[in-house]
């Protein structure tokens, strides 16, 4: 059975549990079923072995998922921390460019974001401030 993988760690990971998970089913089941056709005489109980074997296997399959789920909200938890304070450093490094910058720069600034045009670099007619963004947030 050929099913898509991707890139993604979650989505490559259920894609392999995924795959295992059929393959452990399909040997459980295959070797169940040899066992049934030996043993006819026992056919209800064999029926109430299969679907033993399929619950386990099911539940197996559930608990590697919940692991991997738990593993990735993990991640995903890390990742939201780490945005939530790029956020607020940026939040921080604005509110000091903007009590920099002079009326004339934030005009210019305004009428930029609102064209939707790039910023144009400053030549050394043009005013502005003595330090670059990056220089502020090296001295911060």
């Amino acid at each position: 059975m050929n099913t898509p993988c991707y890139t993604m760690a979650m989505d490559l990971g259920v894609c392999q549990l995924r795959n295992f998970s059929i393959s452990f089913l399909s040997s459980l089941l295959s070797a169940e079923s040899s066992r049934v056709q030996l043993d006819n005489s026992s056919s209800g109980a064999s029926v109430v072995a299969i679907d033993n074997k399929i619950e386990q296997a099911m539940d197996l399959v559930k608990s590697h998922l919940m692991y991997a789920v738990r593993e990735e909200v993990e991640v995903l938890k890390e990742q939201i921390k780490e945005l939530i304070e790029r956020n607020s450093q940026l939040e921080q490094e604005n509110t000091l460019l903007k009590t920099l910058a002079s009326p004339e720069q934030m005009a210019q600034f305004q009428a930029q974001v609102q064209t939707g045009s790039p910023p144009t670099p400053q030549t050394a007619a043009t005013p502005g401030p003595a330090k670059t963004a990056y220089q502020w947030r090296n001295i911060l």
